[in-house]
């Protein structure tokens, strides 16, 4: 299964005004269960960044994790970067159409050659480098980008099934659930390892996805994706299917980000830039 077919169908419909690309939004915040965990870890760094930080969204995407940035850290500006011009085009409209412009830019980039020394307080990468292969590449990049004292937020699937390249249930054995991912996930040591030798002298990673979170992700995105990639008419029943199961899921993330995990399918990984 490809995500970017998908992801472009619901930006069509979602794009039409303003008001339905922040609702977009919203139900991204609700529905991901990585954009709780990443919601949690900004909350908590929210005291040890200054107030009028810089900011990189390193694989800006939809500008989901941008726009959720400049909200809950209305003196940050805000650069977001994504290899896709057509989505750093798109972000900028929206962004400019609402009035923060000033605050959020978008450029086009390859994040293996991007690097602004000393340019950011903080970068947040979400669900960008099991997509890169020269990924050490890149964390010297961001490490090289950070102010002495800043931080390095990842979000990432883990090498316990996160990018489900081994996926079984739905026939050929060579093929996962996600065909864009370039490895099947990182371990912890050797994600720990790589931004060490980066840079990176203070390296945090914990679990997500356990036992509740994996169970909230086949309800809440697995199983609506792979029907919306059966037929376009399922989009007509996602509200139904949501009225039901949603609010399991709602109560499994919440379990899933209150909870530590020995394992689990994802990571969340801070990294500290002292000197």
């Amino acid at each position: 299964m490809q995500y970017d077919p998908i992801k472009r169908k619901l930006g069509v419909f979602f794009n039409q005004s303003p008001f339905l690309r922040k609702s977009f939004y919203c139900l991204l915040d609700l529905l991901l269960l990585r954009a709780w965990h990443i919601r949690k870890e900004l909350s908590q760094l929210r005291n040890a960044l200054p107030a009028n930080l810089t900011i990189l969204d390193a694989g800006s995407g939809f500008g989901q994790y941008s726009y959720r940035m400049a909200r809950l850290f209305p003196a940050s500006t805000i650069t977001g970067v994504d290899v896709k011009e057509e989505q750093i085009a798109d972000c900028n409209n929206f962004f400019g159409r609402i009035g923060m412009k000033k605050k959020v830019c978008f450029e086009p980039a390859d994040l293996t050659q991007y690097c602004r020394p000393n340019q950011f307080d903080l970068i947040v990468s979400v669900d960008v480098m099991e997509h890169i292969t020269e990924d050490v590449k890149v964390m010297q990049n961001f490490c090289s980008s950070l102010h002495p004292g800043g931080w390095l937020l990842i979000s990432t699937p883990s090498d316990q099934g996160g990018s489900e390249a081994h996926d079984h249930d739905h026939g050929s054995e060579a093929t996962g659930f996600i065909e864009e991912h370039v490895r099947d996930g990182y371990n912890i040591d050797d994600i720990t390892r790589k931004l060490k030798e980066a840079g990176f002298s203070k390296v945090e990673a914990r679990y997500s996805y356990g036992v509740p979170g994996k169970l909230s992700w086949k309800i809440s995105m697995k199983y609506p994706i792979l029907l919306l990639g059966i037929s376009k008419w399922f989009f007509i029943l996602l509200p139904f299917y949501y009225l039901i199961g949603y609010p399991v899921a709602f109560i499994l993330n919440i379990f899933d980000v209150s909870m530590v995990h020995h394992s689990g399918t994802g990571l969340i990984v801070k990294a500290q830039k002292t000197n």
